[in-house]
C-alpha cells in the first residue's frame, strides 16, 4: 500500500521537477538527431536505444508532444519549432486513422498542446494557425467517434483495435480527442445526414466501459474486489450481449493490468474535470442508463474514479511504483512486496513506471476536482498520493541520468505476455528500460506539478 506523504507538496519537488525537465530536453534532442522518421516510430528502448515495435502507430504523437511539453515547462524556442515542425509535417496520417482507438494519445498530445498553448499565449497567435489545429482537432474527434459498435440499452463504445467486439480499457485516456472537437462545436455526421453528437458518445463510451471493464464489489460484481480493472471486454456482436473479460497485455482477465488501470484512473479525473466545466445545457437531450442531467454524470463518474484509485493506492508498493500486474503469478515469491518500495532489480516480476507516470497525473487531477467541488480531505488525500508517487519516479533508480541512455524514465514494460522486453543479460525479468508513452508521461506530469506550483494548473481542455 502507498506510504501517502501527507506533508508533501509541488514546490517541495521543485529541485526533482527542474532536473527532470532538464533531462527531458537532452533526450530529446538526442533521439531527435538519430531517428529517422522514414524509419516509423520509436516504442521502447532495447539496451538504451529506441527501437520499433510493429503493433499500432500509437506513439508517435508522444514523441513530437514531447519538446512542445519541454517548451511549455522551459519556453525553449528550438522545442517548439522542434515540436510544431514534425507535428505539421508528419501527423496529418494520424487524424484521418480509422483502425485505432488511439486518437488522443496522438493528436492531444501535439496539435492539441499547440493550440492549447496559443490560446494560453505561450505561442503568438496566428489566425490561420490556430484555424489549422482546429480543424485537426475537429477531424480527429469525429473520426475517432466513428469507430463505433451500438450496444442495447443505449450504450457503445469506441472499439479498439482489435475489432468491433473489443473494448479496451485505454481509451478512457484517448476519449478526451473527443471532448475537445466538441469544445470546438463539433460533431459527426452519418448516414442520412445523421447528426450524432461527440459528447454523447463521449458519455456513453464512458459508462460502458464503467459497467463492464470495472469491477465494482456489488449486485453483479460481488464475486469480484472493488475497483479492479480488466484491460478488455468482449462482446457479441449479433447480439450486442456482453461475453466476457480478455486482456492482450495483461497476466489474466482476472488480475489487474496496472497500466490498463492507470489510463482508467487518468482518463476518468480528466473527464471530471471537464463535465465540470461543461454548461448544464449540453447535456439537454441526452439520457444514459437513466442519467440526463451534469450532476448525474459527475456523482456517478466520481464514484468510479474514487474506487479505482483507492484500488491502485491499496495495491501498490509503498513507493507508489506498480509491479505490471496486480496478479502476476511470481509476486508471491516476493515477500511483502506490498509493504516496501517496488524493486526493479527483483528476480521474479518486473514493475511498471509508465503505468506510474500516467496514475500519477491521474489521482492529483481526482484530488484537485474534488478540492474544488468541496471535499478537501479526499482531496488533499489524491493529490499528496500523486505527489508522493511522482516523487518516487523522479528519483533514482527510476530517473535517466545516463547521457547514453535515450530514455527519460527507467523501468517501463511494454507486452510482458508477448516477450517484447529486454531482460539484461544479468537479470532474470525485464529493467532498466524506457517506453516513448512512459516518457512522455512523465513529462507532462512534471510540467502538470510545475504548474500547480506556479499557480497556473493546466487542462488538456481550453477554459
Amino acid at each position: 500500500m502507498i506510504s501517502v506523504n501527507t506533508g508533501i507538496t509541488p514546490e517541495i519537488l521543485k529541485s526533482d521537477l527542474d532536473r527532470l525537465i532538464d533531462l527531458a530536453g537532452q533526450k530529446i534532442f538526442k533521439l531527435k538527431e538519430k531517428w529517422m522518421p522514414e524509419k516509423g516510430t520509436p516504442v521502447f528502448t532495447v539496451k538504451g536505444r529506441y527501437t520499433l515495435r510493429g503493433w499500432t502507430e500509437w506513439t508517435q504523437g508522444f514523441m513530437y508532444g514531447m519538446p512542445l511539453l519541454h517548451f511549455d515547462a522551459t519556453g525553449n524556442t528550438a522545442s517548439l519549432e522542434y515540436g510544431r515542425k514534425s507535428t505539421m509535417e508528419l501527423m496529418a496520417p494520424h487524424l484521418t486513422h480509422i483502425g485505432v482507438h488511439d486518437h488522443g494519445f496522438n493528436n492531444i498530445s501535439t496539435y492539441g498542446n499547440l493550440y492549447r498553448l496559443m490560446k494560453e499565449g505561450k505561442i503568438d497567435k496566428d489566425k490561420w494557425e490556430m484555424n489549422f489545429y482546429e480543424l485537426a482537432l475537429k477531424v480527429s474527434g469525429a473520426v475517432q467517434a466513428a469507430r463505433w459498435t451500438e450496444l442495447p440499452d443505449n450504450l457503445g463504445y469506441i472499439c479498439s483495435f482489435n475489432g468491433p467486439h473489443s473494448l479496451f480499457i485505454d481509451t478512457m485516456r484517448s476519449l478526451r480527442i473527443l471532448a475537445v472537437s466538441h469544445q470546438l462545436g463539433h460533431f459527426l455526421m452519418g448516414e442520412q445526414d445523421q447528426r450524432i453528437s461527440l459528447i454523447e458518445r463521449l458519455l456513453k463510451h464512458a459508462e460502458t466501459t464503467n459497467q463492464y471493464c470495472i469491477y465494482h464489489g456489488n449486485n453483479r460484481d460481488s464475486f469480484d474486489i472493488n475497483g479492479r480493472v480488466v484491460h478488455e471486454s468482449i462482446f457479441n456482436l449479433n447480439s450486442g450481449a456482453y461475453r466476457c473479460p480478455s486482456t492482450q497485455q495483461g497476466y489474466s482477465p482476472f488480475s489487474t493490468w496496472t497500466r490498463g488501470l492507470a489510463w482508467a484512473i487518468c482518463g476518468y479525473a480528466e473527464q471530471l474535470e471537464f463535465l465540470d466545466y461543461l454548461d448544464e445545457k449540453e447535456f439537454m437531450e441526452i439520457d444514459i442508463d437513466g442519467m440526463s442531467r451534469k450532476e448525474e454524470f459527475i456523482k456517478h463518474f466520481l464514484n468510479t474514479a474514487q474506487q479505482i484509485a483507492d484500488f491502485y493506492i491499496a495495491n501498490t508498493p509503498t513507493d507508489g511504483i506498480p509491479y505490471w500486474d496486480t496478479g502476476a503469478p511470481n509476486l508471491t515469491s516476493i515477500e511483502n512486496y506490498l509493504d516496501k518500495p517496488a524493486d526493479p532489480y527483483n528476480d521474479y516480476e518486473p514493475v511498471d513506471s509508465s503505468a506510474a507516470s500516467i496514475t500519477a497525473q491521474g489521482l492529483i487531477r481526482l484530488g484537485k476536482f474534488l478540492s474544488k467541488n468541496g471535499d478537501a480531505e479526499r482531496g488533499n488525500h489524491y493529490i499528496s498520493a500523486g505527489l508522493t508517487v511522482a516523487k518516487s519516479l523522479f528519483r533514482e533508480p527510476y530517473i535517466s541520468t545516463d547521457s547514453e541512455h535515450e530514455g527519460l524514465i527507467l523501468h517501463s514494460v511494454y507486452h510482458r505476455p508477448n516477450g517484447w522486453d529486454y531482460i539484461p543479460p544479468d537479470q532474470k525479468i525485464p529493467c532498466g528500460e524506457s517506453s516513448m508513452w512512459g516518457d512522455y508521461h512523465a513529462l507532462e506530469l512534471a510540467v502538470l506539478i510545475k504548474r500547480m506550483a506556479e499557480n497556473n494548473y493546466m487542462n488538456f481542455f481550453i477554459k
